[in-house]
């Protein structure tokens, strides 16, 4: 199966494709666009603007485009487009153009399990970090992916609890999905 773990920043996404990789050995993992944008030297601004996470929604699809059987992905386009909507300057990105490639990409995707923030949150965050910009891209990824708000058409689970617990739920789902 290709599973995709969505959510906000400082979420737990990946501690859970950590517990995921361990209890699935045999799925490859692949790295959030980020780093791999990042290792190959992009230069992100701080913080990162609108063409800076179009990249990353860019690399995310061609990720998807090229994925093998039984992987395991941080991150998808949808994440991207969460971030996008909520970034201070979201009326520079026109989601109607990327809708069509989203849609017929994320075909390729079998699970979305998306991590959202609890209440309470168990995330700790620093000073530093922008608690607005998180929560406002919690908020649309749950409108974009539990709502279906724009036809996506894939399937969503939302997990919570412990990273344990969030990892028992996906298997236990990837069992119920085994069943015919």
């Amino acid at each position: 199966m290709r599973i995709a773990v969505a959510g906000t920043h400082r979420a737990g996404k990946s501690t859970l494709i950590d517990e995921l990789s361990d209890l699935l050995p045999d799925y490859v993992t692949v790295e959030e666009p980020y780093h791999q944008l990042e290792e190959e030297g992009y230069a992100f601004a701080a913080p990162p603007s609108v063409d800076d996470f179009e990249a990353q929604l860019a690399r995310s699809i061609a990720d998807l485009d090229e994925a093998p059987r039984d992987v395991l992905f941080d991150r998808c386009p949808v994440d991207f487009i969460g971030y996008l909507l909520a970034h201070e300057d979201h009326d520079a990105f026109d989601l109607d153009v990327w809708l069509p490639r989203v849609r017929s990409v994320l075909r390729k995707l079998d699970l979305i399990v998306l991590v959202g923030i609890e209440q309470p949150d168990r995330i700790a965050l620093s000073a530093s970090e922008d608690e607005e910009l998180r929560l406002s891209v919690d908020e649309q990824l749950k409108e974009l992916l539990l709502t279906d708000a724009h036809a996506l058409g894939v399937e969503v689970l939302e997990v919570e609890g412990s990273p344990r617990a969030r990892a028992k739920q996906v298997l236990e789902h990837l069992e119920r999905s085994l069943v015919p």
